[in-house]
């Protein structure tokens, strides 16, 4: 049925909503989760961005959680979910986004990372993760996550 109802849309010349990934960083040792502040409002949200050429949608998450967080790991190839929401637009208005999201168990974190200017990171058990967040269902996702992860190893910080 959804198939049918792109190729119908697409055929009347609506196009598909435009899509982003973004990486549900997770300290495997804690189960606590990773934000970043946003650039613009400095809101609390998860490292997001574009699909990248030459990237799966899981490595381009990856990629940004390097970008936005500073952080290192291994990502899930399957997405712990999706969710639709509205980016705002510098002219004024906002597109609808399909998000789709990865999780990441974290392995190491550094303070000299692309946006480390730009940015501030707070690490939040998933319930209060959950609650920082504006969007509803990154806060679904967030709050269906287990309050403590199966021990492991704890993040390694490093500096520069």
């Amino acid at each position: 049925m959804k198939t049918w109802r792109r190729t119908f849309d697409m055929l009347l010349g609506r196009r598909p909503d435009p899509i982003q990934v973004g990486a549900v960083c997770r300290d495997s040792a804690t189960g606590q989760i990773l934000l970043i502040t946003s650039r613009g409002t400095g809101r609390w949200v998860i490292p997001k961005g574009w699909p990248m050429k030459g990237r799966t949608l899981s490595g381009a998450a990856a990629q940004e959680a390097w970008e936005e967080a500073g952080v290192r790991g291994r990502i899930r190839p399957g997405e712990l979910g999706r969710f639709r929401y509205d980016k705002a637009q510098d002219e004024g208005f906002a597109v609808p986004i399909d998000m789709r999201v990865f999780l990441l168990d974290v392995d190491s974190m550094t303070d000299d990372f692309p946006e480390r200017r730009q940015r501030k990171r707070r690490w939040f058990a998933p319930q209060d993760a959950a609650r920082m967040v504006v969007e509803p269902g990154l806060q679904q996702i967030l709050a269906g996550l287990p309050d403590r992860a199966l021990p492991t190893a704890p993040v390694k910080t490093r500096k520069g």
